[in-house]
């Protein structure tokens, strides 16, 4: 059975979609990758920020894009957040977005 990618709204669906090109066919390629294989890539594809909380790693030439995701029951992933990244540090800032929509996402799913 495979994996199946949801976004948590159309807001981050969106988010991902506007990225520069490049970025995104990096992100395309990184999610086909999860649904044949599960979520667990490891790096330099995907990284645990700790407490069920992953990362997706992408980049183009344009730029480096991060996207947060979780797991849920019937094997799907739910990508939480989605940013374009313009400090060597992931921001607090997006990580507690993604933290927060994952809470709301384990008491509803």
């Amino acid at each position: 059975m495979s994996w199946k990618i949801v976004y948590y709204n159309d807001n981050v669906q969106k988010a991902v979609s506007e990225w520069p090109i490049g970025i995104r066919a990096y992100y395309a390629r990184i999610t086909e990758r999860m649904t044949a294989f599960g979520p667990n890539l490891g790096m330099p594809f995907t990284r645990s920020m700790g407490d069920g909380l992953f990362e997706i790693r992408a980049r183009g030439k344009e730029g480096i894009g991060r996207a947060f995701f979780c797991t849920v029951v019937d094997q799907k992933i739910v990508i939480l957040h989605a940013f374009i990244k313009k400090s060597q540090k992931t921001p607090q800032k997006e990580l507690r977005i993604a933290r927060k929509r994952m809470e709301d996402v384990k008491k509803r799913w």
